[in-house]
């Protein structure tokens, strides 16, 4: 991988195969500029050899055609993730790149370690202070013409989610150039380097940025050593490494960050002045409480009650019985049966055509009725409620607040996040495992979220069915899904190879959300909900028609009869519940709701079948996507176990309950 050397002061003239690499920390903002620069013309696959997505997509800038690439978000350049190793790699093979650093300004002590990386792996690079607006609602002030002029190389304050800065920062494409950092280490370190970029070819990072890898003792970089070094050039190179840690009781890598921090924080010094802003005395108690290992207990309990009540109450309750019975069971439901009566002809033909829509199991009567009243409201309310929680600041508190539990479990307080997400779509939260540094609790975490976190639609379904029955019958389904995850994550941290990472977590201020944010982020989420959910509800409707016109309904209540009648004590009709659970599993619980209003199930077995369906197999989609993230074998015994063990529990739950507690 031969490369010209760019010259350190010469900025750069982009042409038709320009390539601009997004390089920054985790969540600065990096896929929100990717988005603007690219629009609707994105194209998203795995990076080779990974289970990482890069986004890539064109962009134009004054009329001239450039690839944007949107890497993973990293600490640095020495890789302690896949995350990291991709971005690397993607440096590393995009020689004559310009690299687009996004730095959160509100914490640019972290940020500036990637940009000293970036320089000394002699790439052109233009900075972007991201988050300018919230640098400045903290006191921060940035004097970023100075860090322009102390780093020699363009400076340009954006607020991505606004556009503010976004078509000055366009323009300076042009003027992209290695950033002046000569860091200089101790004497052995020196030499060192010096040595082992004798032993090196060039690359798309400098022989000193690689050499500094090398000597930290990158196992990553083994395949690139075998593809361009001679045998008796690697093992030059790990004599070298061996001399260097001899000499030191603490790790290279240690060392190196040291001298790189020193810079930073000097750096820091310069162009940063802080002054303190007031908080509002209710947001800084809220905050300072929420992440209390006690204290932050009882904020925890106030926000699910909140939403108990919100979604629960008037999503599941009062919304849902507004369209359900008033507007879908008085106006739609007959108008659609009398429409189909006056219009279909008569015979056989035009009997299965009315079955098939507005039958009992007929794609206007169950599958819009369950999409649309049941399901919808619920959904609605539920998003509007996590978007709350999103802007406010909570999450991330709530992830320092639970970190000592999930320890216990071989994770760390991080994992909360994807599970936090799994309540809105455990599809997408199981996309998001890969925030997690390890690879053992990347599957972890996955289980969790395929065996006990409800998604949103099937989240709100059950806190409807629990707020009609009592808060007792409520808590035995919480106790029972947090004492099952529980159980199943401590026993997989025993089981599973490998080690849980360290618990790094930027901590964003409390705030009042926007509501017009609010509204935007529910609409998009609805939007997403009609257009996934609903094909799949009649889908779903279809093959429970078509199962009942076979007769295999009654077929399947049969063989299941010992278990959801005989070991779960439920109706022989909970069986179709269970049976299209796994198209959506909201679905699944929008069948129990609908038993439950027909007065088909007694507390008792509210509470049973409610645990079981959470506890059931993954939906269909999530399914796919753990066979994409884990692999097939992986996803096939995380089935294997969960279907089983989920009617175990719902057994050994309904046995528990009639023998302690009979009259929930």
């Amino acid at each position: 991988m031969d490369c010209k050397k760019t010259d350190d002061s010469s900025s750069l003239d982009l042409n038709a195969k320009q390539k601009v690499v997004l390089v920054g920390n985790p969540n600065v903002g990096k896929s929100v500029l990717f988005g603007l620069l690219t629009g609707t013309y994105a194209t998203v696959s795995n990076y080779p050899g990974t289970t990482v997505e890069v986004s890539r997509g064109p962009a134009k800038v004054r009329g001239k055609s450039i690839h944007i690439i949107d890497s993973p978000g990293v600490n640095g350049l020495l890789p302690t993730s896949e995350d990291e190793q991709v971005t690397r790699d993607i440096l590393l093979a995009e020689d004559g790149a310009v690299v687009l650093n996004v730095l959160d300004s509100k914490n640019l002590r972290r940020a500036l370690l990637v940009t000293t990386q970036l320089a000394e792996a002699k790439k052109p690079v233009l900075l972007s202070l991201n988050m300018y607006d919230e640098a400045g609602e903290k006191g921060i002030k940035i004097d970023h013409q100075r860090l322009s002029k102390e780093l020699g190389c363009t400076v340009v304050p954006t607020i991505a989610t606004q556009r503010w800065g976004f078509d000055k920062l366009k323009d300076s494409f042009f003027t992209a150039s290695v950033p002046n950092i000569e860091l200089k280490y101790p004497p052995e370190i020196e030499g060192g380097l010096l040595a082992i970029t004798a032993l090196i070819p060039e690359s798309g990072l400098s022989k000193r940025s690689m050499a500094l890898m090398l000597l930290s003792g990158d196992s990553t970089l083994d395949l690139w050593q075998k593809e361009n070094l001679e045998p008796e050039a690697i093992k030059q190179i790990k004599a070298i490494r061996l001399k260097a840690e001899g000499v030191y009781s603490e790790p290279i890598g240690y060392i190196i960050n040291k001298e790189r921090h020193r810079f930073v924080d000097n750096l820091v010094r310069k162009i940063i002045t802080v002054e303190p802003k007031a908080r509002g005395p209710v947001s800084e108690f809220i905050g300072k409480w929420a992440m209390h290992p006690v204290g932050g207990l009882f904020i925890l309990a106030a926000v699910l009650f909140v939403m108990y009540e919100f979604v629960g109450v008037l999503g599941a309750g009062i919304a849902v019985d507004l369209l359900e019975t008033h507007v879908f069971g008085e106006y739609l439901n007959p108008w659609a049966t009398r429409m189909a009566n006056a219009t279909l002809p008569g015979g056989w033909a035009g009997e299965l055509a009315r079955d098939l829509l507005v039958g009992e199991y007929g794609l206007i009567t169950m599958a819009l009725t369950y999409a649309v009243a049941i399901i919808l409201p619920i959904v609605g309310f539920f998003f509007i409620f996590f978007g709350l929680l999103e802007d406010s600041g909570y999450l991330p508190r709530l992830a320092v607040m639970v970190d000592r539990v999930f320890k216990l479990m071989g994770l760390n307080g991080k994992a909360v996040l994807p599970m936090i997400l799994g309540l809105g779509c455990a599809t997408m939260a199981t996309m998001t495992t890969r925030m997690l540094e390890t690879k053992k609790e990347r599957i972890i975490v996955t289980l969790l979220l395929a065996l006990g976190i409800p998604c949103s639609a099937q989240l709100g379904v059950i806190l409807g069915m629990l707020g009609s029955i009592s808060l007792v019958a409520t808590l035995w389904w919480v106790g029972t899904v947090l004492l099952t995850l529980f159980i199943v994550a401590w026993l997989s941290s025993k089981i599973v190879p490998g080690e849980c990472s360290d618990f790094i977590l930027e901590i964003p201020p409390m705030r009042l959300p926007k509501l017009g944010n609010i509204a935007l982020k529910t609409l998009v989420r609805v939007e997403w909900y009609l257009k996934e959910a609903v094909p799949l509800f009649i889908l779903g409707t279809f093959v429970l028609f078509i199962l009942d016109r076979l007769n295999l309904l009654l077929l399947i209540e049969r063989i299941t009869a010992p278990i959801v009648v005989g070991l779960l004590e439920l109706p022989p009709k909970a069986t179709e519940a269970f049976l299209i659970g796994f198209l959506r599993r909201d679905y699944g619980a929008a069948g129990l709701f609908s038993l439950q209003k027909d007065g088909l199930l007694d507390p008792t077995q509210v509470v049973v079948s409610l645990v079981t369906m959470t506890l059931f197999v993954p939906c269909i989609a999530n399914f796919f996507m753990i066979i994409k993230e884990r692999g097939v074998k992986t996803a096939l015994m995380m089935g294997v176990f969960i279907f089983p063990f989920a009617l175990l529990v719902g057994g050994l739950l309904n046995f528990i309950i009639r023998l302690v507690n009979p009259n929930l």
